[in-house]
């Protein structure tokens, strides 16, 4: 199965404002985002994997 890594204009755009947004944050608040990011990631990875595999035990 063959995936598709390219982002969509409409992604790339929504990254760049996301960029400029990001560009008066302080250290710490850029850290404090990353960890955010980091487990939101890490939850939706969580919720993929549920979905693929509802019924581990089985």
């Amino acid at each position: 199965m063959e995936t598709e890594t390219s982002l969509t204009v409409e992604q790339q755009f929504k990254l760049k404002v996301y960029a400029n947004q990001t560009l008066s944050l302080s250290a710490e608040e850029s850290r404090i985002l990353l960890v955010e990011m980091m487990r939101q990631n890490t939850i939706k990875d969580n919720e993929i994997k549920n979905l693929l595999n509802p019924n581990p035990n089985e």
